[in-house]
């Protein structure tokens, strides 16, 4: 039977969108492969890693009626990718193999039962569903996932606060060295929701969703969310993500952001992210710190390592305050300046030995708090 015909970019391209969360290795052999079910001319394909969920479905050729199997994922994307992307490929089932052929290729992989396929429990009753264009969604995501812990023992902190209330959407991230924040305001009031979002599926998110520069015929792509206790259920391009959501406090986020700092310079963000990262190369590989020095008209900065190498960096700065020395580990510094887009940032300060704060100007929504560190 001739489960599916199309062309190569095609297939790829409903295999790449699912394939994001397989492992190579897992305890679970199935859980290495793509569930591939067939409706007449429609193919679901589902991964799964037991506490995510993907399911894409697409219009693909070949013989009449219902089929269904599993097959390793990464081989089939694999084999896929060395093919040329305007061939016209088959995947065609006898017993427990699976055989793709295009051109005068032709591969005959190792198939398990659709039925061995462990799908995700999916709540009974997920609330009420809310949709927002992708773009603004994924914009949030940029700007705080670097700040999100990874193999934290408080694993309330390995992912992302979402935050739905009123016409504002926030996401918050912190590993306890660092927090990022980013809100947006809407045009729809949104449900009350207060959920974390684990890192895997906060990092499958961002590889999916839309930027903006993605509309469709009717305007913005959008997403729709729902939540249960313990789930949450995302809908875009012709896609659902099922995901099981971290149980846990969130720390008291607004506690940790700076208020009133006095001493503010506004500057480029791009000359600060290039003198940082020449300054990182001669930072000492297990601290990464760097020095700054912010005084009237000039901010500089300085690095040294275990060799006795130094580095030293010096821009001008619009700025009158009190001359204030401080340490930062320069990684922190770096990753919020990477991750944003804007011209400008403004960076607060109260003295060497309190958190700092950088903003946007001309973006209200955005915060990022980091704690000095001595050098």
């Amino acid at each position: 039977m001739i489960v599916l015909k199309a062309a190569q970019q095609q297939l790829l391209g409903a295999l790449q969108a699912v394939a994001g969360i397989v492992e190579r290795r897992h305890t679970l052999p199935i859980l290495a492969n793509v569930l591939v079910r067939k409706t007449g001319d429609q193919i679901e394909l589902t991964t799964s890693d037991l506490e995510i969920q993907v399911r894409t479905t697409a219009t693909l050729g070949g013989d009449p009626g219902n089929f269904s199997t599993t097959v390793g994922a990464r081989k089939l994307i694999d084999i896929l990718r060395s093919m040329p992307g305007d061939q016209i490929v088959s995947l065609s089932a006898s017993g427990s193999k699976l055989t793709l052929q295009g051109g005068k290729s032709r591969f005959t992989l190792q198939s398990l039962p659709a039925e061995d396929f462990p799908l995700v429990n999916e709540a009974a009753d997920f609330g009420p569903a809310f949709s927002v264009p992708q773009k603004v969604l994924k914009g949030l995501i940029d700007q705080v996932h670097f700040a999100m812990a990874v193999h934290d023992i408080r694993y309330y902190l390995n992912g992302i606060l979402f935050v739905a209330e009123g016409k504002a959407l926030t996401l918050v991230a912190t590993d306890g060295s660092r927090l990022a924040l980013a809100a947006a305001q809407l045009e729809v009031d949104l449900p009350k929701q207060e959920v974390i979002l684990p890192r895997k599926t906060v990092l499958e998110l961002m590889r999916l969703l839309k930027d903006d520069k993605s509309t469709t015929e009717e305007g913005d792509a959008m997403i729709e969310m729902r939540f249960a206790g313990n789930q949450a259920k995302f809908s875009f391009s012709g896609m659902e993500f099922v995901t099981k959501l971290v149980e846990g406090k969130y720390p008291d986020y607004n506690r940790v952001i700076p208020k009133n700092h006095k001493n503010i310079i506004t500057l480029g963000r791009q000359p600060l992210l290039s003198s940082l990262q020449r300054a990182a190369i001669l930072t000492s590989e297990k601290f990464k710190g760097v020095r700054l020095n912010i005084e009237p008209g000039a901010l500089k900065i300085a690095s040294s390592n275990a060799e006795q190498e130094e580095a030293k960096e010096e821009l001008e700065i619009d700025y009158d305050g009190p001359t204030i020395e401080v340490g930062f580990n320069v990684t922190y510094l770096m990753d919020a300046l990477s991750n944003m887009g804007q011209e400008m940032v403004r960076l607060e300060m109260h003295d060497g030995s309190s958190a700092a704060l950088i903003t946007v100007p001309e973006q209200e929504g955005f915060k990022y708090v980091v704690m000095p560190m001595r050098i």
